[in-house]
Formats: structure tokens, C-alpha cells, sequence
């Protein structure tokens, strides 16, 4: 009989409701901690995670078993509940509707480890934004200005 094999990357980008910057910074240790065992625990391998405080990265070996989108409404809905079980936030913490995922080679993981593990130094020459519009244009995705990411203004005409 034969097996079934596969090395599939994928890095998830995806953002508080409103792209609210609430992500709790003094926090994330622990946040990724959990977001790790949502991970693992369904059978994904964790290669890098970083948040900032209007942002998630999160670079997995991803395990085809289980859908895309079932996995990101499990850490969605999942990390929700522990955030506002902690309390962390006046209100209540849920992530936008959506998400990036973007897939890379064998020959690329070290790149988007180091490119995941430097998001506050990155981010110190740019936006969340600009970052995301970047790597929408490198995978050339066709994309709705008005889906997206509640970046509504002035979003640059694409040729």
C-alpha cells in the first residue's frame, strides 16, 4: 500500500477586528505559547510565530489532514477565548474576518523564519499596511480593496 507524503509552508497573516492595534505586547509570549499548542495539537509543525499589536505571522509546516480555513477558525476563534478569558483587553478581543496564507519552498524557510522573528524591527521602517500590500503584489493576488483588512483608504491603483 502505498503512503501519502507531503512538505507544504505556509505563512498565515491575519489581524485584530478592525485592525485595532490590541494585541497585547506584553503578553505575546504567552499568547504564541497557546497559539503553538492549537498548532500542534492539529498536527501542524510551528516554524516561527510574531505578533505586533495590529498583526500575526505565523510560519507552519502544514499538515494537509486538516483544512486551511478549519485551521485558522481554530486559532481564531481558539486564541479569542483565551485572550478575553484573561482579560487582557477593556472590551472584547476577536480577530478580523480573513486572512493571508502564502506558501514557500524547502529553500525558503530560513529566509521567512528571520523575516517572521525581526517583525519589530521591520515594522520600525514600516506598516502593517505596507507590508501586507507588499506580499499581496509579490504573490500577485488579485484582491478587493474593500476586503481587505479594513484598508480602505487610499490603496495604490495596481497596473
Amino acid at each position: 500500500m502505498a503512503n501519502t507524503y507531503t512538505r507544504i509552508y505556509l505563512q498565515l497573516v491575519f489581524s485584530p477586528a478592525r485592525r485595532e492595534n490590541i494585541i497585547p505586547v506584553r503578553y505575546k509570549e504567552e499568547l504564541h505559547k497557546y497559539i503553538t499548542g492549537i498548532i500542534q495539537n492539529r498536527k501542524h509543525k510551528l516554524l516561527a510565530i510574531n505578533s505586533m499589536s495590529d498583526h500575526i505571522h505565523i510560519f507552519i509546516g502544514y499538515n494537509p489532514s486538516q483544512s486551511l480555513p478549519d485551521l485558522l477558525r481554530d486559532i481564531k476563534a481558539n486564541s479569542s477565548k483565551f485572550i478575553n478569558e484573561k482579560g487582557w483587553i477593556p472590551g472584547t478581543f476577536r480577530w478580523q474576518e480573513g486572512y493571508g496564507a502564502f506558501s514557500y519552498g524547502q529553500s525558503q524557510i530560513d529566509y521567512v523564519i528571520k523575516y517572521i522573528d525581526s517583525q519589530e524591527e521591520h515594522h520600525k521602517k514600516g506598516s502593517f499596511r505596507e507590508e501586507y500590500l507588499k506580499i499581496l503584489e509579490k504573490y500577485d493576488v488579485d484582491f478587493n480593496p474593500d476586503y481587505l483588512f479594513d484598508f480602505h483608504d487610499k490603496i495604490p491603483d495596481r497596473e
